[in-house]
């Protein structure tokens, strides 16, 4: 908070300026009395001036009051008014304390709120799980439309984005061969999931064994599962997602050497390797190119796969009629909601969109690797929390939140 300004005393807020006094004769009356009248605006300006700053102390008591100095021409009488910021009170730049606080009022209403809907000691109620899952299966399909095959997508069809539903791509010979023959989740149900978010509250969360025990695991966006992390994240995965971004931002949209990017997959294993390549238009050269690039180099490598905008439009629809109204569901609430459609007991790790961990308020960075920012214009991750924790208070998943406690 910025302090007071000190209140101003005459000496301080007026300095009158030099004179050459042998302009001004006391013997001249004419003099005497421009001498009289210049008084008389000295008297003046001092009083406005003080009476200015104080009524600005009250209006604003939160900010640096700048001094006030007057410049009086003399000779013509004429007066000119001009507030010069004082070097001491220059109203200071925004810290980088400052910035990070930026919001932080809203933030701790949401994260109170947030805890007061949080139970650790959690239960699964079977009967609100299996009533959300058979209105979500109603609604989405997953097991049948999550991916695109060639048996929901025939050859001569037209693939419609969801992102621009006015540029329809149509299936050709060369791209109905790429497609998966048939659904990767076929009609087993996975007796647990673990859907894991890259939020930095899983930094010391010692949560990698828990995460590896699930059946089946699910990342999103290729994170980091090295050394550094697995403690924390463990290193197990079924299905990871990748962003296209992520492929023009690390490895040049591949369009250059490829190798890198394989040698990359390398720990997710014989995953599922999850790709938006008909989200947007510009999306599909670079998914093909991954798609080609692991057929031509990727021996054990994760099997390519790519996500249904007609389901993407689906789930969307079924979330916005639940009140979420962001342009579309992030990768996290995809991966949830999948989970829950192909999983009997579903676990959300790193789910916490604030910067504040939930135990102590200690600072916690946006990623468990790193600490950028994701798109807040695009996702609402607060409001997709909110969500989830109404689900994970009536027993449907569970959201855990701090350290995994030892097995």
């Amino acid at each position: 908070m910025v302090e007071d300004a000190p209140a101003l005393t005459t000496q301080e807020s007026f300095t009158p300026p030099a004179f050459h006094t042998d302009h001004f004769h006391s013997t001249d009356a004419k003099h005497s009395s421009k001498r009289s009248k210049r008084n008389y605006f000295e008297q003046q300006i001092s009083h406005s001036e003080n009476k200015f700053c104080l009524n600005m102390k009250n209006l604003a008591a939160s900010m640096p009051i700048c001094k006030c100095r007057v410049n009086v021409h003399f000779k013509s009488l004429s007066l000119y008014s001009n507030v010069i910021p004082h070097p001491s009170s220059r109203i200071p730049q925004k810290s980088s304390e400052t910035k990070s606080c930026k919001g932080c009022s809203k933030d701790n209403v949401l994260i109170a709120k947030a805890l007061e809907n949080y139970s650790h000691k959690w239960k699964k109620h079977e009967a609100n799980f299996k009533r959300f899952r058979s209105l979500l299966s109603s609604k989405c399909h997953a097991v049948s439309k999550a991916v695109v095959t060639q048996n929901n997508t025939p050859l001569g069809s037209n693939v419609i984005y969801d992102g621009e539903r006015r540029k329809p791509l149509q299936v050709t010979q060369a791209l109905f061969n790429i497609l998966a023959k048939e659904q990767p989740f076929g009609n087993a149900t996975w007796e647990s999931c673990a859907v894991v978010g890259n939020g930095g509250i899983l930094a010391n969360s010692s949560c990698g064994e828990e995460i590896n025990s699930a059946q089946f695991v699910i990342r999103c966006n290729l994170p980091p599962l090295d050394n550094r992390y697995e403690k924390d994240v463990g290193n197990k995965t079924s299905l990871v997602t990748a962003n296209p971004s992520i492929l023009h931002e690390k490895y040049s949209g591949l369009m250059e050497r490829r190798r890198p990017f394989v040698e990359s997959l390398r720990p997710y294993g014989q995953a599922l390797l999850l790709l938006p390549a008909f989200s947007y238009g510009h999306n599909t050269p670079v998914s093909l190119r991954a798609f080609y690039t692991l057929e031509d180099f990727g021996s054990d490598s994760p099997l390519p796969v790519f996500l249904n905008p007609e389901y993407l439009r689906r789930l969307s629809k079924f979330w916005r009629e639940r009140g979420l109204n962001s342009v579309r569901p992030s990768t996290g609430l995809i991966m949830a909601s999948l989970a829950l459609e192909i999983c009997s007991n579903v676990h959300l790790y790193g789910f916490w969109p604030f910067n504040k961990h939930p135990n102590d308020s200690r600072p916690i960075t946006n990623h468990y690797y790193d600490d950028r920012e994701s798109k807040k214009n695009v996702h609402s991750m607060p409001t997709e929390f909110e969500h989830l924790l109404k689900l994970h208070k009536q027993g449907v998943i569970r959201i855990h939140l701090g350290e995994c406690q030892p097995t």
